[in-house]
């Protein structure tokens, strides 16, 4: 694979967890700025329908990703084909528990969390239902990221994995200007703490790492002739619907992978049914 398996500072465990958590909360509002994720949304629900999902287990969740107006594209969709929400969970390896409980109250509580650090290879089996990875599946290098998606296909539940760095030109360059998006909307991030200001302007650790951890996540990125690569070697891969390719956001693509279980057929649901019901 062309991709380059290098670290980023703020995933490793010795890097201070209160400055992990302004990393995580400075790029969830600059997502949530950029809208890079709009794309996605046609894809996603389909594979939610498709699945029938009724929860989505977000991994890797951050300080809560693009889930604080995702959610409400989905809920406007669903509700209008007269059918059930959708409910989200945030989990991650590091919780960021004040985030995570923020979107919590701004979603009215269709987004909850988990309050226990979470394995991505595996998952649970208490969070049940349809998982998604956005800009975290590149972290894993290839046996790890095989395990995540063979996790999913083990416990039957549908799986997508949104990426905005990739190794694009045009991604990279817009990658350099991270460091000032982060010098503009840190004022605004709530709630308002000194220390933000500190390790922002004053000693400017957060913009640095958002540099140096976004140029290193877009040579991580998997392609999708990668992602496909992947799913070759799965055990049971062929009992699912697996979509790969990408997405545009204006110019940048956004690379994906959505994986669910074929829908039971009429006549195999009427012999599940029978098998699980039988004639006293």
């Amino acid at each position: 694979m062309r991709r380059m398996q290098l670290i980023e500072i703020h995933d490793q465990p010795w890097f201070p967890r209160f400055l992990r958590d302004q990393v995580t909360d400075a790029l969830q509002l600059i997502l949530q700025i950029g809208d890079f994720y709009r794309p996605i949304v046609g894809p996603l629900r389909r594979a939610l329908e498709n699945s029938g999902a009724h929860q989505i287990v977000d991994l890797c969740s951050g300080a809560g990703g693009p889930w604080l107006w995702l959610y409400k594209s989905l809920h406007t969709h669903f509700d209008r084909q007269d059918t059930s929400t959708v409910s989200v969970c945030l989990t991650d390896k590091y919780p960021n528990a004040p985030a995570f409980a923020r979107a919590q109250i701004a979603s009215r509580n269709q987004i909850h969390f988990h309050p226990e650090p979470v394995a991505v290879s595996e998952v649970p089996p208490n969070l049940d239902g349809f998982r998604t990875l956005f800009a975290s599946f590149h972290h894993f290098p290839p046996r790890k990221a095989q395990a995540i998606l063979q996790d999913a296909v083990n416990h039957h539940q549908g799986i997508g994995v949104f990426e905005v760095p990739g190794r694009h030109f045009l991604t990279i360059l817009l990658t350099l200007l991270v460091p000032i998006a982060d010098l503009l909307v840190t004022p605004f991030l709530r709630p308002f703490r000194w220390s933000r200001l500190l390790w922002t302007y004053l000693v400017p650790i957060i913009p640095l790492i958002l540099l140096f951890d976004g140029l290193v996540s877009c040579l991580r990125v998997y392609s999708p002739s990668e992602l496909a690569e992947l799913t070759e070697h799965l055990s049971f891969a062929s009992d699912y619907e697996w979509d790969i390719g990408e997405e545009r956001a204006g110019l940048l693509p956004i690379t994906y992978l959505i994986g669910y279980p074929y829908p039971a057929r009429p006549d195999e649901a009427l012999v599940d049914k029978a098998a699980s019901h039988p004639a006293s």
